[in-house]
């Protein structure tokens, strides 16, 4: 019959030395002696009945049932510290965390929070912008507001389905005709034309408005829709841009739609949580804030 682990002692050495292969980088990180942790690590060893690391001269190397022992207490680690780092915050309740795209927070989420804040005041929203995923712990990321391609399996909840549209800076040259009227499509499309990553979406967008594939400028590329809708605010050409980094300029006459077929995107932005974090509070009061934000904008998927 197993014997019950009745001492928590050793599982953070253990980890450490786990995570580095290492009884002594462990030691550095811990600031302890490599001695020091390599007796935990064999006293915990001891006490579960079987090896956690097979032993050699220069290294260490976890047994089949160190490796899954070392799996499961990284994970536990990381809930236990991010709650306790949560437990430890004055007035952590009322601290919302976010993550989400860089695009996506400078263009669209920054622009409006002045109005979250006007209804919520209470509420301490830290807003972290990362095109990394980032894992939705306690004291870590309440929720977060991803950009992926739209699938109908995807769990998670759909805030908006992206769509891009046509603008220019207002004044750009060769967007007035010589008496000061509007100039038609094959007119701009003489312009530079700006892009995202690659023209694809562009020679979908031409067939999309029934516009012949010919020989354009693509004189400009950007790794990130922001980028792209700044470099339209600058005049730097015509631009092919999502509606939701662009809705802002727009209404502020930074930018001027092109009137012509919008392209769907096949993305969009979803939200993402974990199962314990939907029922607080402060995660209800900003989705339903954010679904009455993209409502306004016409962008809610609906």
């Amino acid at each position: 019959m197993p014997t019950p682990l009745r001492s928590l002692s050793g599982l953070i050495d253990f980890d450490a030395a786990a995570r580095w292969g290492s009884f002594r980088l462990a030691a550095v990180e811990l600031h302890k002696t490599a001695a020091a942790v390599s007796q935990q690590v064999r006293q915990l060893e001891q006490a579960l009945g079987f090896a956690l690391f097979q032993r050699h001269p220069r290294q260490i190397e976890l047994t089949d049932k160190g490796r899954e022992l070392a799996a499961t207490v990284a994970r536990l680690l990381v809930e236990l510290r991010g709650r306790v780092g949560a437990l430890q915050e004055v007035g952590a309740e009322a601290v919302l965390r976010v993550s989400t795209t860089h695009s996506f927070a400078m263009k669209w989420l920054v622009p409006r929070l002045h109005r979250f804040s006007a209804r919520h005041p209470a509420l301490d929203l830290r807003l972290e912008a990362t095109d990394a995923v980032v894992p939705l712990e306690p004291g870590r990321c309440d929720l977060a507001i991803r950009y992926a391609r739209l699938d109908a399996h995807d769990p998670a909840e759909l805030l908006l389905r992206e769509q891009l549209v046509l603008v220019h800076a207002p004044g750009l040259p060769g967007t007035r005709a010589p008496d000061g009227g509007t100039v038609g499509l094959a007119t701009l499309l003489q312009l530079p034309l700006l892009y995202e990553e690659s023209p694809a979406r562009w020679l979908a967008w031409l067939q999309a408005n029934h516009l012949p594939v010919r020989r354009y400028d693509f004189a400009r590329g950007y790794s990130h829709g922001g980028l792209l809708v700044q470099a339209a605010v600058a005049g730097l050409g015509l631009a092919l841009v999502p509606l939701a980094l662009a809705g802002e300029d727009i209404a502020q006459g930074r930018l001027q739609r092109v009137p012509s077929r919008a392209l769907p995107a096949g993305y969009g932005y979803r939200l993402h949580y974990a199962d314990a974090a939907r029922e607080l509070p402060r995660v209800v009061a900003f989705i339903d804030w954010l679904r009455v934000e993209a409502a306004g904008a016409g962008e809610i998927d609906g």
